[in-house]
């Protein structure tokens, strides 16, 4: 089914909706890794990802009984949104099961793009049952979110569009959740020129497309734990896992640790909101050796909440020593503190937070507690202000915070 041909009457008509995503080099990206990166912004896409192309050309191919019926699906948020938004321009309801777990944003936005929202089960498989068993009992027509070839044809056109930008393209990072865009993504490149170097990306807490490759079939894991919800999938598609075995070189996994620093990179050195599932690309860059090769990472969605955002900024500036708590014991004396914050000024730190407890113990002769979150410029900053404090006469130890 995923022929050149298909995938050209695919890129025709998901234009009639898509926004243009140019490719975006990244200089900063480039020098950390090795190799010429650069990025395929579909976080700036309708509806903040890329689905929105899988869904249109489906809904696309539907008979006028097909709509007529009502189109459900089940979604952790970006194909909900994208079936909403191309069921609404076709005239036709629609429903979308989330796992209760959704962030809200995604819940809200695909509310506003037109659809009714159901919240079921704890992960995407539990409410994709819940939508096949409604589709069945209702008489709705269900379209899967990744398991369909056709959907696949239209998530491939980004391979289209990236050739035609960079014809020499070496390598194609593509994240990995159910399969569907790693399974038109690579094919496509594949068709195009057999030496493109395609690699899939998916999170450590929910590598079921790595497992299913590793074991042979299709394999469902026990579980999935990630913060990449988009590709928190225990169990890759059957019609798409033969494309995605056959035409994927490599599939790396990340840990959420990777995520949570590229997101910074990101915002920093991009200005780009990049939600968990489309930050998998970018973190398996510095898996990669470095060759001065051609490589385009497809940032896959934006679609982020702030509390999630907040939560991810936050723990980033603590894994690069940008945000550090330090604890010290001290005689309840007048002058201490200010022994303790002169020597963090002297050293370049900017206090952002103090906590004095007088109460750490029965004896406030002995010692007293002060915490001291301090702001500094990384890991070396930070091993700077801690090795003045011991040359000060304090005796400081970092301690697990959040601001």
């Amino acid at each position: 089914m995923l022929t050149l041909e298909a995938f050209e009457e695919a890129s025709i008509k998901v234009k009639e909706v898509t926004q243009e995503t140019k490719l975006v080099e990244s200089p900063y990206l480039t020098a950390a890794t090795g190799n010429r990166v650069w990025l395929k912004p579909e976080n700036m896409q309708r509806t903040g990802a890329y689905k929105v192309r899988g869904a249109y050309y489906k809904i696309s191919t539907l008979t006028p009984e097909e709509l007529s019926r009502g189109i459900i699906t089940a979604s952790a948020g970006n194909h909900a949104q994208g079936v909403a938004f191309a069921a609404t321009r076709a005239g036709a309801k629609s429903i979308v099961v989330m796992p209760t777990t959704t962030p809200l944003i995604k819940v809200e936005r695909t509310k506003d793009y037109g659809a009714e929202v159901v919240l079921h089960g704890d992960v995407y498989d539990e409410a994709c049952e819940y939508a096949m068993h409604l589709a069945e009992t209702e008489g709705y027509t269900f379209i899967h979110p990744f398991n369909d070839p056709v959907v696949a044809t239209g998530q491939g056109t980004i391979a289209m569009e990236i050739v035609q930008e960079l014809p020499l393209v070496d390598t194609i990072l593509v994240p990995i959740g159910g399969g569907g865009l790693s399974c038109g993504v690579s094919t496509f490149a594949k068709l195009y020129n057999p030496k493109i170097r395609v690699i899939g990306v998916e999170p450590a807490g929910a590598a079921c497309m790595k497992a299913s490759v590793e074991a042979g079939h299709v394999v469902k894991l026990p579980a999935a734990s990630t913060i990449a919800d988009g590709t928190a999938v225990l169990e890759p598609g059957d019609l798409v896992y033969p494309y995605v075995r056959d035409n994927v070189d490599e599939i790396i996994t990340v840990e959420d640790e990777e995520l949570i620093v590229s997101f910074l990179d990101m915002v920093e050195n991009h200005k780009m909101v990049v939600e968990n599932s489309g930050l998998l690309t970018v973190a398996a860059l510095k898996h990669l050796p470095p060759e001065n090769k051609r490589v385009v990472s497809i940032l896959s969605g934006g679609n982020m909440d702030v509390i999630t955002m907040s939560s991810v900024v936050q723990h980033g500036l603590i894994q690069r020593g940008r945000i550090f708590t330090v604890c010290v014991l001290l005689p309840d004396r007048p002058g201490m503190l200010l022994s303790v914050a002169s020597i963090i000024a002297r050293e370049n730190g900017n206090v952002i937070k103090l906590e004095h407890n007088q109460f750490v113990g029965t004896n406030r002769n002995a010692a007293v507690e002060l915490r001291v979150t301090v702001e500094a410029f990384g890991e070396d900053h930070k091993r700077q202000i801690v090795d003045a404090l011991e040359a000060g006469g304090f005796d400081p130890s970092i301690v697990q915070t959040s601001l």
